[in-house]
């Protein structure tokens, strides 16, 4: 199978050139044919010629513009229809990459969840995890044992028909971790460690609050009932008991109680519209992709700036 990986970096000039060497030795060893394909974000340091050195295809943005907009730009200048991405600072072992290969085989997409024997995770970021997993959990219907994982294997075109709605920033995989579930795609999760990170982390802990909208957001694309009726009941409840309160004081019914009623009937019929619509414009066109080509730029490779010395 051949294959591309993409590593989106901005500022890693620390963690880039080590991870690429990983990742050549155990493709070597396992006989993979693949290409490394480093995506540096507008980075104020020597991402790039740290990335080239070590081996890589190098692309750059002009400005920064997101780890999303990095993966969405090297995914679609990949060369094979098997993708694989990993982070630039060293935290996914890569190891687990021809494993997850063999899983792809069979499975539309094949995710590195991060429940193994050693996982360094801050422990300030998984109380607001756990509540997203949940959260999505609840969204799908499905169990999802990491949610925002970065280290995952997928068809290249299964991942560009949902490039109108993958954000630019670190929600993408989430992002396309519920769309595909949502959209009955075999999603396979593969338990693996994680190291602590090389330099500064670029995630901050209010990060958790964009992650929660944009879930709901995505639930409103594929799965608008499970936000909607909820909410129906919520107000059917209200309208129940303050009814029981007016009939137990006054043979009328308040208007509030009223207004909850028809509050409910108007947002359940909004709900079952949008899921119909939903239903009916099944996934989103592969013709949209919504990636900006223009301020990406494409590094010289170390062996062909040696060849014009």
């Amino acid at each position: 199978m051949n294959v591309s990986i993409v590593i989106p970096a901005f500022n890693e000039e620390q963690g880039v050139g080590p991870v690429i060497s990983e990742l050549r030795t155990v493709l070597a060893q396992h006989g993979i044919n693949a290409e490394i394909l480093v995506i540096d974000d507008g980075s104020s340091d020597r991402t790039a010629q740290a990335a080239a050195a070590a081996g890589a295809r190098v692309f750059r943005h002009r400005s920064n513009r997101g780890y999303g907009a990095a993966l969405k730009s090297g995914i679609s200048a990949a060369s094979n229809d098997a993708i694989v991405i990993t982070d630039a600072d060293g935290t996914y072992p890569c190891q687990y990459i021809p494993e997850m290969l063999n899983r792809l085989e069979t499975a539309d997409m094949v995710v590195g969840a991060r429940t193994g024997a050693n996982v360094k995770i801050p422990a300030i970021r998984r109380p607001a995890k756990w509540v997203l997993n949940q959260l999505a959990n609840y969204l799908t219907r499905t169990k999802i044992p990491d949610l925002n994982s970065g280290l995952r294997a997928f068809r290249r075109d299964v991942a560009m028909q949902y490039f109108a709605i993958l954000p630019d920033q670190f929600s993408w995989t989430t992002t396309i971790t519920l769309a595909m579930h949502c959209d009955k795609y075999a999603v396979v999760y593969m338990p693996i460690d994680y190291r602590a990170r090389k330099g500064k982390s670029k995630i901050v802990p209010w990060d958790a609050g964009s992650f929660a909208v944009l879930i709901l957001r995505t639930a409103m694309l594929f799965r608008p009932l499970r936000i909607f009726i909820p909410v129906v009941l919520l107000c059917l409840l209200y309208a129940i008991v303050k009814m029981s309160i007016d009939m137990t004081r006054d043979p009328n019914i308040s208007a509030s109680a009223l207004l909850a009623f028809v509050s409910a009937l108007l947002i359940l019929l909004i709900g079952m519209l949008g899921d119909a619509l939903a239903t009916r414009l099944g996934r989103l066109s592969s013709q949209i992709t919504g990636v900006r080509t223009a301020d990406l730029i494409e590094e010289p490779s170390a062996k062909s700036a040696d060849s014009q010395n």
